[in-house]
C-alpha cells in the first residue's frame, strides 16, 4: 500500500522535512533487522484528533527495546509528546503512526552495543488495512506453511523489525493462494495469529483467543477487545486452538491496530459465513469507542 507523503517526520528529537528523513546505507538495522517499532492509530473525534491507547503502545515499545537491549535516549512521556507533536505538525485529524527505534550507523556485526540507538516517528493517512469490504463482510484466510516464530528462536513478545520477515513470507503465500490473510501456527501446531493480527473465534457463544504461550504478540487491540467482550457480558477465555477449531467456528475475527476488527468468513475453503452477532457487537462497540462516543472508554483516547 503506497504511503501518502506528509510534511514532517520526527527524528532524534526534532522535526525534519519528509524528504530529508534519511539514514545511512550501513545502518545496522538495515542489515540485521535490529529495530523495534509500534503501529498506532489516531482517530477523528468531536474533540479533535485522538490517539488510541497511545501510552500503552509506547510502553510496549519500551518493553520491546528492553528485550533487545536497546537503551532509548528518551522517556515514555517524551515519546508520547513527540507523537502528538508530529501529528500536529502535519495537521492530521486521523492517521497511522509508526514510531521506530533502531540501531543506527557506526558499527557492523552481531555485537552492536556501540551502534547508536536512533528514534523516529512518522505519521500518514491510512485507510482500512484489509479493506472496507473485509470489515463489512469478512476476509478469506488460509493456514500458512510458514510457522510463527517460537519463543526460543525469537521473542514473540517483542515487536521487532527483523521478526516480520516471518510474517511477510506468510502474507505473500496467502495472497498467492487467493486469500486476503494468513493464519500462522506455533511451534507446537496450535493456532497462533495472523501475520500482523491477533485472532479470535466464537464457539457456542464463548469467545476464545490463543494464549501468549502460543507465540502471540500481546496486542493492544487484542486487550481492548477482551475488555469490550467482558463488558458486554460475553464469556471469553484464552485457550489453545487447533486448526480444526477454525474450520468449525461459529464466528472468527482478526484484531490489530492496522486491521482494527475484521471478521473471517472462510478458512482453508471451510466457510464460516458473514459476520455473526458477537463479532458485529464487538465491532460496533470498538468503532464507537475510537470515535470518542463511549464515555466509559474515553481514557483509551489521548487527545492530540
Amino acid at each position: 500500500m503506497p504511503i501518502p507523503e506528509v510534511e514532517k517526520i520526527w527524528m532524534n528529537g526534532k522535526l525534519v522535512d519528509w524528504a530529508e528523513a534519511k539514514v545511512h546505507v550501513l545502518t545496522h538495522a538495515l542489515h540485521y533487522g535490529s529495530g523495534v517499532f509500534e503501529g498506532i492509530r489516531a482517530y477523528e473525534t468531536d474533540n479533535g484528533a485522538a490517539v488510541f491507547r497511545l501510552t500503552d503502545h509506547i510502553e510496549r515499545l519500551f518493553r520491546s527495546a528492553k528485550i533487545y537491549r536497546m537503551d532509548i535516549p528518551y522517556s515514555v512521556e517524551e515519546i508520547v509528546e513527540a507523537v502528538k507533536e508530529t501529528i500536529r505538525a502535519n495537521n492530521l485529524e486521523s492517521c497511522y503512526i509508526r514510531p521506530i527505534i533502531f540501531r543506527g550507523y557506526g558499527e557492523m556485526g552481531l555485537y552492536p552495543t556501540k551502534a547508536p540507538v536512533e528514534v523516529s516517528i512518522a505519521v500518514w493517512p491510512w485507510g482500512s488495512y484489509l479493506g472496507d469490504e473485509g470489515i463489512k463482510h469478512g476476509v478469506k484466510a488460509c493456514i500458512s506453511t510458514f510457522q510463527r516464530i517460537s519463543p526460543n528462536a525469537l521473542p514473540p513478545a517483542a515487536k521487532a523489525t527483523g521478526q516480520y520477515i516471518n510474517s511477510i513470507l506468510a502474507k505473500l503465500e496467502a495472497v498467492d493462494h487467493g486469500c486476503h490473510e494468513a493464519v500462522m501456527l506455533d511451534h507446537q501446531g496450535f493456532v497462533s495469529e495472523g501475520p500482523g493480527e491477533n485472532i479470535f473465534i466464537v464457539r457456542d457463544k464463548v469467545i476464545i483467543t490463543p494464549p501468549t504461550s502460543a507465540s502471540v504478540l500481546e496486542g493492544i487491540t487484542r486487550d481492548a477487545v477482551m475488555q469490550i467482550a467482558f463488558d458486554l457480558d460475553y464469556p471469553i477465555i484464552e485457550e489453545n486452538i487447533v486448526r480444526s477449531d477454525l474450520y468449525v467456528a461459529d464466528e472468527a475475527f482478526f484484531t490489530g491496530t492496522a486491521a482494527e476488527v475484521v471478521p473471517i468468513r472462510e478458512v482453508d475453503g471451510r466457510v464460516i459465513g458473514e459476520p455473526g452477532p458477537i463479532t458485529k457487537a464487538i465491532q460496533e462497540k470498538f468503532f464507537s469507542i475510537i470515535k470518542g462516543k463511549e464515555e466509559e472508554y474515553l481514557d483509551w483516547l489521548e487527545i492530540v
